[in-house]
């Protein structure tokens, strides 16, 4: 007998949220960017102007792609969105896996990151702190690492699409603003005066912690689009 449920709830969009908000990439290029400015001796003004525009870029690209996945996966006939319900599942599991093995194995074997050509790139345009600059790698960083690191979002986006509606549409609004939550809150750390490497420091010693987190959330999302699918669960 399947079991009636409301999902996604609210609780669902913002614990998903807060944790893939603990994003590796997006998190580090933010915070090179603005050693990047904090070197050139840059204002405060200027600092907070460019890396408001560097959060937006990100905030906006990623919404964009949910909206284009969710409106993709909604218009699909019923008996093909239950196959494809099922394969993200599993792919978001395996995803999940690959996390967990990071916080015991760090970086060895098959890891879920931005490639190496692209990381160097992302390097490249985080020294460019002109506007237009700042916001083609906002946009860059959200483009590469989308595919790479984007699992949470993609279980969210799938189980959104279940019911594609106005309502569906804030909470992919508010899916986003909480993930970019934590780059707003390092941003005005260091406008306020939080040294850098403080948080490079902190980065650095959390990742291991973010992966795993991360990695326990794919699994139970994966599994949950599964019972979804195949009608152990049916959204109310």
């Amino acid at each position: 007998m399947a079991v009636e449920a409301y999902l996604p709830a609210l609780g669902t969009i913002v614990i998903t949220g807060l944790i893939d908000s603990i994003n590796p990439c997006a998190i580090g290029v933010l915070i090179l960017m603005l050693s990047v400015l904090v070197v050139g001796k840059k204002s405060v003004k200027r600092m907070l102007l460019l890396g408001l525009l560097y959060i937006f870029s990100v905030f906006i690209v990623y919404l964009l792609a949910g909206v284009g996945l969710m409106y993709g996966l909604a218009t699909l006939p019923l008996y093909l969105t239950q196959y494809i319900s099922i394969s993200v599942g599993l792919l978001i599991i395996f995803a999940g896996i690959f996390e967990i093995k990071d916080y015991f194995w760090y970086g060895k074997g098959f890891s879920l990151h931005i490639p190496v050509r692209f990381a160097k790139k992302i390097q490249n345009l985080s020294k460019k702190t002109t506007i237009p600059g700042i916001i083609l790698l906002g946009a860059f960083v959200s483009a590469v690492e989308l595919p790479c690191t984007g699992a949470p979002y993609l279980a969210i986006i799938t189980l959104l699409s279940q019911y594609f509606d106005f309502s569906a549409f804030m909470l992919l609004i508010l899916y986003n603003f909480i993930f970019v939550l934590p780059l707003i809150v390092i941003l005005f750390l260091v406008v306020f005066g939080v040294k850098l490497q403080y948080l490079k420091k902190w980065k650095q010693d959390a990742r291991g912690y973010m992966r795993l987190f991360i990695g326990l959330l794919l699994v139970a999302m994966g599994w949950l689009l599964i019972l979804i699918a195949n009608g152990t669960i049916n959204l109310g």
